[in-house]
Parts: structure tokens; sequence; C-alpha cells
């Protein structure tokens, strides 16, 4: 599966949101999108979501032009993952998961023994299948965001864009989600996160997009692309970055210079 974005401008009004973005991305790669508030990353997302349609340019899946697609064709390349919430309905695990198999089916169709077969699967490989009975509103934060994760799974796309996955969540779920991620990049998903922690884009992504100024300020690498240079002109703070000796290696870390 792959994902080329070309020429994508984006305005509201006289305001210029987006400005000629270009990039491409394939199968199996963890793309992170970095930049402050209001650059532009959620709209970007929109966009190629096919939610928002009054951009020039184009966004191409596999050669084919987003454009062309019904919304269920949409919902069957690309997955959405928002932030985890508190629910109005205490809908259980399963049946929130379930939920995804509706991009699968005919208007009255109803989900049928392949479709449940298809939810305890991807309960299963991301270890929240014992959690198929609990009420969604019951679970931590991170486990609300596996769910949500799962029920995009439940799709069958290849691709999942991902707004902020661990806002709101503990330093521990953080990391719980960010390793999930990557084995499901490994798995040969196409994956589009944002985050404001370029900590975990330093750890997870295969390659780092920083939007600034309604435009890519830089497309590449985690090595190629953060730096503390890069850091003070997206967040405007002066950061170090120190080197953090762990069981699993030397882990970098981007610290504040105080003082």
């Amino acid at each position: 599966m792959k994902l080329d974005v070309k020429n994508l401008s984006f305005s509201f009004k006289s305001n210029i949101i987006l400005n000629k973005i270009n990039f491409s991305s394939d199968s199996g790669e963890c793309i992170f999108l970095l930049g402050e508030n209001g650059a532009g990353k959620t709209t970007l997302f929109r966009c190629i979501l096919g939610l928002l349609r009054e951009y020039t340019g184009d966004v191409l899946v596999d050669g084919i032009n987003c454009k062309r697609l019904s919304v269920k064709e949409m919902a069957r390349k690309i997955s959405y993952i928002p932030q985890a919430h508190s629910p109005t309905f205490n809908y259980s695990v399963f049946q929130t998961a379930l939920m995804g198999t509706n991009a699968l089916m005919n208007m009255f169709s109803a989900p049928g023994e392949k479709e449940r077969q298809i939810v305890f699967e991807k309960l299963e490989m991301l270890g929240i299948s014992h959690l198929a009975e609990r009420g969604y509103a019951e679970l931590s934060g991170g486990e609300r965001q596996l769910v949500l994760v799962a029920r995009a799974l439940v799709q069958n796309s290849r691709i999942l864009i991902m707004d902020e996955p661990t806002a709101n969540l503990d330093y521990g779920n953080q990391f719980r989600i960010m390793e999930q991620v990557k084995k499901l990049a490994h798995q040969g998903y196409l994956i589009l996160l944002s985050t404001h922690n370029p900590e975990h884009a330093l750890l997870f992504a295969d390659k780092v997009l920083i939007l600034k100024d309604s435009k890519i300020m830089m497309y590449g690498t985690p090595a190629e692309t953060l730096n503390p240079q890069t850091i003070e002109n997206i967040y405007g703070i002066d950061v170090e970055v120190q080197i953090v000796h762990t069981n699993k290696g030397n882990v970098p870390v981007f610290v504040p210079c105080v003082g």
C-alpha cells in the first residue's frame, strides 16, 4: 500500500493552512508528524481521509486518486484512530471493535460469524482479547486506545491515521501504545501519526514529517530531521540531546536547557 500526497494545498477563507504539501510513504513505514499547534497536522489528516475535499492537488493510494473513491471505498483503504474518549454508551470492547466491520458490509447487512471472527483476531493481535466482554467506559486510557486501534484494524484497511494517540495517557501507557504501533508497521501497515512528543519520534518513527508555516519544513529519518536546532525552530525552546543507557541500549532524549 502506497500513499502519495502531491502539491496538496488547503485554505480556509483567506487563511492558507497547507501550502503545496508533497510526500510519499509506503507499507511498513511509521511516519510521525510534528509541528506546533495550528501547523496543519489535523487538516492534513482530514484531507487525506476525504473529510475535507476542497483542497487542490492530489492524494493517491496505490496510484488511485482518493477523490474518485466513495466513502466506503475510502474506509477500506484508510482507517482513522482518534484520541481515546469517554463514550456516551458503555458498549463492550467486542461491540466497539465490531463497529469497524461497517466498512466491509452492504448498507442493510448485519455482522455475521465472519466479521465476529475478524474482531477476535484483531483483539488477540493487540493482546486485549481478555477484555472482550468488559465495558469500554470501564477501561484505562491505554486500554481504550488499543480498542480504537482494534476497531480500525477490523476495517481491513492497510493505512492507519492516528491523531495524537498518546494524548492524555500516562507515561507507561504512552510507550505501550507506541510499541504496538511499531509492531503494526512491522506487519506491513502504513501508519501516519501526529504527536507533540519528539522523543516518541526519535524512538519509534521510520520517517518524520515536520510542518511549519503551512509547509513541510523537513521530511526524512529521525537522524536526518531531529536535533536541538529543529526543536528550537518548531517549539521555540532550547534543548540538548542526552543519551540514556537502558537495558534496550542507548536511548537519545531531548532535555530542555533551564537557567
